[in-house]
């Protein structure tokens, strides 16, 4: 199967070039290439997370052993907490090889071309919303990239699911022609597949205002089942994304409210300096009448001038 993704050194190298680009058309000093900088740089910052996230796989390389001791644990405490079975999932779509092929390439080709596709629009049509989903693209992804440094085999790897290598069955696997260990497949918890898919979702049904936004919602879903029936991922892997997303948005929230709030006490003081009489006139309220004494007093503040001999 061809890989339609980059490497993390060749994201890597797509990321400076675009960065060095972008450096460029900001020297040539016009307004159209100023333009066209600021989206290159934009471009430069999402391709180099996605080099981050493809990199982070390969830093995951701590014993296989862990890993699996990590995955049991994973699929022990599901079906303690009563989530459904993926192994009963995948069995479902098993019988249907067109159905599991398509899952086969939707999971390793199309998150990352929606949501640059979502980046762009929102960079094109909507600028502000586009600069907060940025900050939340920066954090969700780094959030997961620090998880993911901690290795966690995925359901296909673990012999109790009794799950089936979908990508290796049909010869779609990225990395390698048979089934076995790969430190960079070493990095299923969480799913930054789901994460950016919930992301892309709460973009669109965040910004666009036409009722169809809501179809959004199927995204996500979709990239949840196609990673569950794939073998990729755990139900909590993509519930551990989500989660982190959730605290992302509610940090940004908080940050956006302590800075209104502190905008808002800026005001008021402004407004209250405003209003008060004694801004606008320097002299205190408890001036003494000597501070300023009239031309008709005498020098020594007496009242009586002193006539000329």
């Amino acid at each position: 199967m061809i890989d339609l993704e980059l490497t993390w050194r060749q994201a890597a190298v797509v990321a400076a070039g675009l960065a060095g680009a972008s450096v460029a058309l900001r020297a040539v000093k016009r307004p159209r290439a100023a333009a066209v900088a600021v989206f290159t740089r934009e471009t430069a910052l999402v391709v180099g997370l996605f080099a981050l996230w493809q990199l982070a796989g390969s830093l995951a390389k701590l014993s296989p052993a862990g890993a699996i001791g990590r995955s049991e644990w994973i699929w022990n405490f599901e079906r303690h907490i009563g989530l459904p079975s993926e192994a009963a999932v995948q069995r479902v779509f098993l019988p249907h090889p067109l159905i599991v092929q398509f899952f086969n390439l939707y999971y390793d080709s199309l998150h990352f071309p929606v949501l640059i596709a979502t980046m762009v629009w929102l960079f094109v049509r909507h600028r502000d919303s586009y600069k907060r989903m940025r900050t939340t693209l920066v954090g969700l992804t780094g959030l997961c990239l620090l998880v993911q440094l901690v290795p966690v085999a995925p359901p296909r790897m673990l012999p109790a699911t009794r799950m089936v290598d979908t990508a290796v069955l049909y010869h779609q696997s990225v990395y390698s022609a048979t089934a076995g260990f790969d430190p960079d497949q070493l990095s299923a918890m969480p799913s930054v597949h789901v994460g950016w898919a919930i992301l892309v979702a709460v973009a669109i049904i965040g910004t666009a205002r036409t009722p169809w936004r809501w179809l959004a919602v199927l995204y996500p879903a979709m990239t949840t089942l196609a990673v569950v029936v794939t073998a990729n991922h755990f139900w909590l892997d993509g519930i551990v994304a989500g989660l982190l997303l959730v605290l992302v948005l509610a940090v940004q929230a908080a940050v956006r409210w302590q800075i209104e709030r502190r905008r808002a006490d800026r005001s008021a003081r402004t407004r209250r300096r405003a209003d008060d009489p004694r801004a606008a006139d320097p002299r205190p309220d408890d001036a003494m009448p000597g501070d300023a004494m009239p031309e008709s007093l005498g020098a020594d503040g007496s009242g009586i001038s002193q006539a000329a001999p």
